[in-house]
């Protein structure tokens, strides 16, 4: 039977939007779906009498890739953001990522080589050949001041584990520098949309039908019936009722605050690591905007305190956490799916159980439109 549409995708975040603009170049239609009350899931914005809020936390585009980067910039046109993270450990400042700034803050060293052996000395000293876990990882990385200080608290906060239970692959991924650069990313291409995402998700979606406040799981066979296939990017464990078993997630709480002052910490984001802090960082929105005299000269900010969650099924699945359990049960799911629903694809960040940044997001989302279409 032919269906009103081609594809339904169900989710309108950067993966959704951009199948969807692929599939009706290729003259497909379709309809895009989402539970939430606005688009662009967790990349939403809001305007906060002038200053341009990231509502689920900071979103900066990053990628090597220069096919994607000219593909975004078809929609909307970037700004010269760069991230460069403040860590707060009790009051004192440090530089992030870890750099020779960081190195001269914790030790008083001004040379490479000073930084290298006395990382290398607290490695020795920690007697570590193969690290079985994130703080083994982390002391061979950068040494047992720098992961006291930086890591130990912040990522037993985000996590909400010890380090010791948490697998060396979370930390690899953190950039180490023995120069004096503060770019947190190595990507070519970096930058934040200027006139916000919004924006930019409105582009992807231009000419093509959407649909907000609707859960799909709510009605699935009213949704099933509209379309031939389906692009599914929710969690995959929900859509099976979770049948195997719950894919474990991290969440997050925010909390937003606008202060009479025009600059309350003078970066976009200030990490806070010490344990008993309750909040992971504070992100103040309008350094998001850097050149824009308009915003920047507010007489008031915005800012937003992070605060690390535990994850209940309904409640909002930020980050998937790694470990072997949760890779065989998705594994399991992703069979229960090809067996079960052959019309129906699992995709994006949640049906794919993987935490990736935007530029990934819409890379996976063209080679998946490129091999579905």
């Amino acid at each position: 039977m032919k269906h009103e549409y081609d594809f339904l995708v169900v989710g309108a975040g950067l993966f959704g939007a951009t199948f969807a603009c692929m599939a009706k170049q290729h003259g497909k239609k379709c309809l895009v779906i989402d539970k939430r009350s606005h688009l662009g899931g967790n990349v939403y914005c809001e305007d906060a009498e002038g200053i341009t809020v990231h509502k689920y936390g900071p979103h900066i585009f990053h990628t090597h890739d220069e096919k994607v980067w000219n593909f975004v910039n078809r929609f909307v046109s970037f700004n010269r953001f760069t991230l460069n993270t403040i860590a707060n450990y009790k009051g004192k400042l440090y530089n992030l990522p870890f750099n020779m700034y960081t190195f001269y803050q914790m030790w008083g060293v001004t040379q490479p080589e000073e930084a290298r052996r006395i990382i290398e000395s607290q490695r020795r000293e920690a007697v570590m050949e193969n690290p079985a876990n994130l703080e083994e990882q982390a002391i061979c990385l950068v040494g047992r001041d720098v992961y006291a200080t930086l890591i130990k608290g912040y990522t037993e906060k985000q996590w909400g584990r010890a380090c010791t239970e948490l697998p060396a692959s979370i930390i690899k991924r953190l950039p180490v520098r023995f120069t004096f650069d503060n770019n947190y990313f190595n990507d070519r291409y970096q930058g934040i949309p200027v006139e916000g995402y919004n924006v930019l998700i409105k582009g992807l979606l231009d000419g093509i039908e959407w649909r907000t406040g609707c859960n799909y799981l709510d009605d699935r066979a009213y949704f099933d019936g509209l379309a031939d296939e389906i692009v599914y990017t929710g969690p995959i464990d929900e859509y099976f009722g979770w049948s195997l078993g719950f894919l474990e997630y991290r969440s997050l709480r925010f909390e937003q605050e606008m202060l009479p002052v025009s600059n309350y910490q003078g970066n976009a984001i200030v990490n806070y690591t010490e344990r008993t802090v309750p909040y992971t960082r504070i992100v103040e929105h309008k350094h998001f905007e850097p050149g824009n005299g308009a915003v920047l000269s507010l007489p008031y900010t915005v800012v937003t305190r992070e605060y690390p969650a535990d994850y209940t099924p309904g409640s909002e699945a930020y980050y998937p956490v790694d470990n072997k359990r949760n890779r065989d049960l998705h594994a399991a799911y992703q069979d229960m799916g090809r067996c079960n629903v052959p019309h129906t694809w699992f995709a994006g960040r949640l049906g794919s159980y993987k935490y990736v940044d935007m530029g990934q997001a819409i890379s996976s989302a063209l080679k998946f439109s490129k091999a579905l279409l």
